[in-house]
């Protein structure tokens, strides 16, 4: 019913990542056209780091990346970062659909079937990228076991590229003297930022128009709060989106607008929509002692008693 009341032929704000919903701001666009270029003409390996804060579309950039390489480029997407060495390379493994008979559990064994197949399919004409999904995650000994693979070459190339996506707290964690070695190789470092106003605009238009609405549900007020409150986060915008609808169609409001945004913002984010600072104790203790003061100070004057006469 809420469909049909707004025209949708189908949900626009599901967070499930659709090709067919993706709108990519200018950032995303250059992010994934360097990404591309990297992995399938670029030149030697190494890793690329690819940050943005949770929501702000790393894991789509990631899938319409995977669905514009070419039959030469073997993937191995690791989903899970929360791996020991040995399972990080069984998962790479297992990933680039290797035998692993007689290799499990051990290290070197894993190395060098690896190593093996690298070689193979350079010779093949093929690349091979191994692309870690929420990398801060990693540890700093599965983050050493991945620099160790970027050593496999030959005298004229890297046979293997490293694409790290995480939040921000990846840069923080490369930047420990630890793993400086790693960090040096990183040779591009891009960082997704949210939508701008007039990016989410768009947005929201255009995921109303591949829902196949032919009236765009949001009045220019309820536009501007969604982006205010979503601060331009594809995932929020979304969820608040979605919740705004809602409250429109059981309210029979269309278009909807900013007091229900507001509201949606409201339940979904979970906390009051404006907040003003606490005032501490001191100010409260020295404010009721100015009030008090100024009482006195304002304190209707009472009328002097006259002296009582002497008897004497």
């Amino acid at each position: 019913m809420l469909l049909e009341y707004y025209g949708f032929s189908e949900p626009p704000f599901s967070i499930t990542p659709d090709p067919r919903f993706v709108f990519l701001g200018e950032r995303h666009r250059d992010a994934l056209a360097h990404l591309h270029y990297g992995i399938t003409q670029g030149g030697g390996g190494g890793f690329v780091q690819l940050t943005g804060e949770v929501g702000t579309g790393k894991t789509t950039l990631c899938r319409l990346l995977l669905e514009q390489l070419p039959e030469t480029v073997r993937v191995a997407l690791v989903l899970n970062p929360l791996l020991s060495p040995v399972e990080l390379l069984e998962t790479i493994a297992e990933e680039l659909r290797l035998d692993l008979t007689g290799v499990r559990g051990s290290l070197k064994g894993l190395y060098d079937r690896l190593n093996a197949f690298l070689i193979d399919a350079y010779a093949q004409g093929l690349r091979v990228v191994v692309i870690i999904d929420e990398a801060q995650n990693l540890s700093k000994e599965a983050l050493e076991q991945v620099r160790l693979l970027t050593n496999l070459e030959t005298p004229t190339q890297k046979l293997l590229q490293m694409v790290l996506l995480g939040q921000p707290e990846l840069r923080t964690l490369l930047e420990r003297p630890e793993l400086r070695q790693l960090a040096q190789r990183i040779t591009a470092r891009y960082h997704l930022t949210p939508l701008d106003a007039e990016e989410t605009e768009a947005y929201l238009r255009h995921r109303v128009a591949v829902a196949g609405a032919t009236r765009f549900p949001f009045t220019r007020l309820a536009v501007k709060r969604l982006h205010q409150h979503s601060g331009g986060v594809p995932r929020l915008i979304n969820v608040i989106a979605e919740r705004a609808l809602l409250a429109g169609y059981a309210r029979d409001e269309q278009p909807v607008g900013e007091r229900l945004v507001d509201l949606a913002a409201r339940e979904v984010l979970a906390r009051p929509l404006s907040r003003l600072p606490r005032p501490s104790m001191p100010v409260v203790v020295g404010a009721l002692l100015a009030l008090a003061i100024l009482a006195f100070a304002l304190r209707p004057k009472q009328p002097a008693t006259p002296p009582t006469p002497s008897l004497a």
